[in-house]
């Protein structure tokens, strides 16, 4: 793919359903509430859905959400959007660490995707929030 301009490449979205809360619960309400997110997800790829940049790239914000037949606040989807500096530097550690077992055949854009994550989370505050 490399430098390649003729290719249609594919979105990429990461999720994690599995931040808890200070009780050791799951915040997010389950399983069956993953629709809302990939409904973000397909309008987003169709451009029909804003984002904030974060961190980690671009995110949902609470409006553009579909919130309709359940109880979830603002505050608490705020919540589950914050991301530590320490954590995100881990993750592009660990990221680091998996890529060494490639060695020679690991692609540089790679690497160059995993350091410019360690850079913009580096820069970032301690805990980045959309709430500001």
């Amino acid at each position: 793919m490399g430098t390649r301009t003729d290719l249609k490449l594919p979105k990429i979205f990461r999720t994690n359903w599995f931040r808890k809360d200070e009780n050791g619960k799951f915040i997010w309400p389950g399983y069956g509430q993953n629709m809302r997110v990939l409904k973000w997800i397909v309008d987003r790829v169709r451009g029909k859905a804003g984002a904030v940049e974060s961190p980690f790239g671009l995110m949902p914000t609470y409006e553009e959400m579909t919130w309709a037949g359940i109880d979830f606040s603002k505050d608490k989807y705020l919540n589950i959007m914050n991301i530590s500096r320490d954590g995100a530097l881990a993750e592009a550690a660990e990221i680091k660490t998996y890529f060494d077992g490639f060695g020679s055949h690991l692609p540089p854009e790679l690497e160059a995707q995993r350091k410019a994550l360690e850079e913009r989370a580096g820069k970032a505050p301690q805990v980045w929030s959309m709430a500001g």
